[in-house]
């Protein structure tokens, strides 16, 4: 009979302050334990006695902050708008465990893909290789456990992070089971409170480079998919498409022609296509970055037509949309990490350029086989400035920086000290506030998430909490997946991976959740 997941230490009240809260990738390993432990552990965690599966509960008494500086009021949103919540200081600081996903049975040498993870109220959602599945918040799971499961006929191929007024996303997959031949050419809006499939629908393909727009060769361009208000939209390399969010209807479609294809869209408030574009000109640099142009189109999402175009310098390795509205762009010049980042105003007119090149800061846009590039872990960026981090200071203990650029100026802002022995990473706007993690570095003080006001330069705690020894990678946002909605903050891997021999067993954290030990605020 399977004995729950590996435990740490009970808790107990914690006397070392609020410190952060931590960040890495992780998998750990175990299996669920028998019905009755579970709901017995359950309501021990409920009742803030007991660290279920190894968590932690800490805080500094049972009351949220009163402190000044309140978000502001979210704004009131539709079905067809794409969800920008905002989160209320919770009524108690002390975390618990809210839900976790875990498994124990996976083969050696098993890798599992895990694209894409979402939330909503009362359901967690993850994409796990060419299966959606929705799971109760406030269980604990292993697979089978699922509140529903959508099978689609391949595997995912393609996400967004993007959710609507009504809990819906869109995925792309595979036409069928043959990962590494079939086609990555459909698409699936999906309820994410039910796992109703709302519509689906074939999208085209193109051969990669600028020779031919056809599929008959072996290296097809990645297509892209995002959500902006009424349009799921699609780059498929030869165009991109919009598809009406009721009912899966093409809206309109655009074209380029070679030697410029879309590689990657941008969604939430608007949309941005990124265009890649071929040059033949130097013999010597054909095929490599060198022979490549970008430009950038902000679309209008009900028509498709375009309201600007950016053109980008020459020599620029890559290009990332971090934000749509305000234009913000992390440029990649003539280096792999992003050296830049560029707002641009209303009309696509560069307002500000922020150089990095002094290498105190980390910006930071994931590059991996699924084309997001709005996928900017360490950039966030609110109405009037963007925020980054700075590297990690190497004085004991550690400690860092988030700090932010005006968008007009390019000038520096308000900075955040992280305490000492713990770092600062930023997750996402919260109305006028800036969700972050503070993760402790000897994982003994609490990790913790606070809220950044930028108008008094306060921070403001929301929740602190422990993690077990197994999963204290998981909150690395470059590598796993880090949400934050309706009082919850929640970690998932990417990808999962099974031991090294099969004499290891390994118990594997999929997705764990935190949230208040109290009631959130009516």
């Amino acid at each position: 009979m399977p004995s729950g997941p590996p435990t740490a230490v009970e808790p107990t009240e914690s006397r070392h302050g609020p410190h952060g809260s931590g960040s890495g990738n992780g998998n750990g390993t175990g299996r669920k334990g028998p019905r009755k432990l579970l709901i017995a552990l359950l309501a021990l965690v409920l009742a803030g006695t007991l660290g279920t599966g190894g968590w932690l509960l800490w805080g500094r008494g049972g009351g949220g902050s009163d402190a000044s500086g309140k978000s502001q009021d979210p704004v009131a949103q539709g079905p067809l708008d794409v969800r920008e919540t905002v989160e209320e200081p919770p009524a108690s600081t002390n975390g618990k465990m809210a839900f976790r996903f875990s498994v124990d049975d996976m083969k050696p040498g098993e890798h599992i893909e895990m694209p894409g993870m979402w939330a909503t109220d009362r359901i967690l959602a993850k994409g796990i290789n060419k299966t959606l599945v929705g799971l109760s918040i406030g269980t604990d799971a292993a697979p089978g456990d699922e509140k529903w499961r959508r099978e689609l006929d391949g595997p995912i191929c393609g996400y967004t992070r993007h959710v609507t007024g009504d809990n819906r996303t869109a995925v792309l997959f595979r036409a069928n089971d043959w990962a590494d031949e079939a086609l990555c050419n459909q698409v699936a809006f999906v309820d994410l409170d039910d796992g109703r499939l709302v519509w689906e629908a074939k999208l085209p393909v193109s051969q990669a480079g600028p020779e031919s727009a056809d599929a008959t060769g072996t290296d097809k361009d990645r297509p892209g998919v995002t959500l902006a208000h009424g349009t799921v939209a699609v780059t498929w390399g030869g165009g991109t498409l919009g598809y009406d969010m009721k009912n899966g209807d093409t809206r309109w479609s655009t074209t380029t022609t070679a030697p410029c294809q879309d590689m990657g869209v941008a969604g939430g408030r608007g949309l941005i296509v990124r265009e890649q574009c071929s040059s033949g000109e130097d013999p010597l640099s054909a095929g490599t970055w060198r022979s490549i142009t970008y430009k950038l189109r902000k679309l209008d999402p009900a028509t498709g037509e375009a309201l600007w175009t950016y053109s980008l310098a020459k020599g620029v390795r890559d290009v990332q949309v971090p934000s749509v509205d305000p234009a913000v762009v992390a440029v990649s010049a003539g280096d792999s990490e992003v050296t830049d980042l560029i707002s641009l105003d209303g009309q696509g007119h560069n307002r500000a350029t922020i150089s990095l090149r002094n290498g105190a800061y980390v910006a930071e846009c994931l590059l991996t086989d699924y084309l997001l590039i709005d996928d900017c872990p360490t950039i966030t960026v609110g109405e009037d400035q963007v925020f980054i981090r700075s590297k990690d200071q190497p004085e004991a203990p550690t400690w860092n920086w988030i700090i932010g650029f005006d968008l007009v100026t390019g000038k520096t802002t308000k900075k955040f000290d992280s305490d000492r022995g713990a770092l600062l990473y930023p997750v996402r706007m919260s109305g006028d506030r800036l969700l972050a993690l503070s993760v402790s570095e000897d994982h003994i003080a609490p990790n913790a998430l606070v809220a950044l006001d930028p108008q008094i330069g306060e921070k403001v705690p929301y929740l602190y909490f422990g993690l077990p020894s197994e999963a204290q990678l998981m909150t690395m946002r470059e590598q796993n997946d880090v949400v934050v909605q309706n009082g919850r903050l929640f970690f998932g891997v990417k990808s999962a991976d099974g031991p090294a021999d099969a004499k290891t067993k390994q118990w594997s954290y999929l997705v764990l959740g935190v949230g208040s030990s109290a009631p959130q605020k009516p």
